[in-house]
């Protein structure tokens, strides 16, 4: 549930028809408002992050692939569903694309009205739009059977000659600089997230003496967010500064910094505060479970390879 007692999924659509989650567009000058917007969401709730930021990026997607934007889609609920490309075919039928096989981690499978689908073709990864309700499109049950983020809806979902509309050309979905502007969003609900999870240790602090040891894990966790709170808003501003510039290297830097942010608040807060509040105060509770897999949406230490390839190949690694 969120804080307004409304559980996350019915937050969302609300959120989408009320038009609160119009964000300003990546590398439009107003980068730092679109990441504060998602770091807002992610402090109330991860599973509204989750989705809310799909919704968004779908958009900014569509926006920067030039596809016109119907001004009534962005009151319909959108998501990406691009992982394991491989793992959905598209064919020509005459005129028409047609969609095949089945995509797992689709958040909002349930949910959404549309979604941006990644799909491999003859001539290489292509991205289509997806009506969810369309005939051949199924959300299987039972493919999401996790604790965490069990409230996103995330299902495998089976696409049987599931009419498609093709957006870009082959490769555009990952070659246009938005790709690592849209990774920045994804940091910036880890973000909300671990503040959300460091708020019930600051709350316990103010709320009643603790230790010294409690109070050096609050220490650490407050120099932990806000290292990777400056990260994060920096890029904001070098995005805005460089719209069309390769953010590859950067998006890797600040989802790292982040990452390892928030594993540490939730290593501290929980040896701070004990098994207490992972019992007894359920809202904590999910919170953590929910960022516990959210954040391995990152690759980990694949992340980091790359990320240390790009560091040894450029000419001056700005340390």
């Amino acid at each position: 549930m969120t804080t307004a007692g409304t559980p996350p999924g019915e937050a969302f659509r609300s959120a989408v028809l009320a038009g609160r989650l119009d964000l300003p567009s990546p590398g439009g000058g107003r980068t730092g408002e679109r990441l504060s917007r998602l770091v807002e969401l992610g402090r109330t709730d991860l599973v509204l992050a989750r989705l809310g930021e799909g919704h968004a990026d779908a958009l900014a997607i569509l926006a920067e692939l030039g596809v016109p934007v119907d001004p009534r889609w962005r009151r319909e609920p959108w998501g990406v569903w691009a992982a394991a490309p491989a793992s959905v075919t598209a064919t020509r039928d005459g005129d028409r694309w047609l969609l095949t096989g089945d995509r797992p981690w689709c958040s909002g499978a349930g949910l959404l009205t549309r979604a941006l689908v990644t799909a491999t073709a003859a001539d290489g990864v292509r991205l289509f739009a997806v009506e969810v309700g369309a005939a051949g499109v199924t959300p299987v049950a039972g493919t999401w059977p996790a604790v965490g983020m069990a409230a996103s809806d995330s299902r495998t979902v089976s696409f049987d000659g599931v009419t498609a509309v093709p957006v870009g050309e082959p490769g555009r979905y990952t070659a246009r600089p938005g790709f690592w502007h849209g990774g920045l969003g994804v940091a910036a609900c880890w973000y909300g997230g671990a503040v959300g999870v460091a708020d019930t240790l600051r709350g316990a602090a103010r709320r009643r003496g603790l230790g010294p040891h409690a109070m050096a894990h609050l220490g650490a966790v407050d120099a932990a967010l806000t290292a990777a709170r400056a990260v994060l808003f920096a890029a904001a501003d070098a995005i805005d500064a460089d719209p069309t510039g390769d953010a590859d290297r950067l998006a890797h830097q600040v989802r790292a910094t982040v990452e390892a942010a928030a594993t540490t608040v939730v290593d501290r807060v929980g040896r701070a505060l004990g098994a207490g509040p992972l019992c007894q105060d359920a809202d904590h509770a999910r919170r953590v479970a929910d960022l516990t897999v959210y954040l391995r949406q990152s690759h980990a230490e694949a992340d980091l390879a790359h990320l240390g390839e790009l560091a040894a190949a450029a000419g001056e690694p700005g340390w």
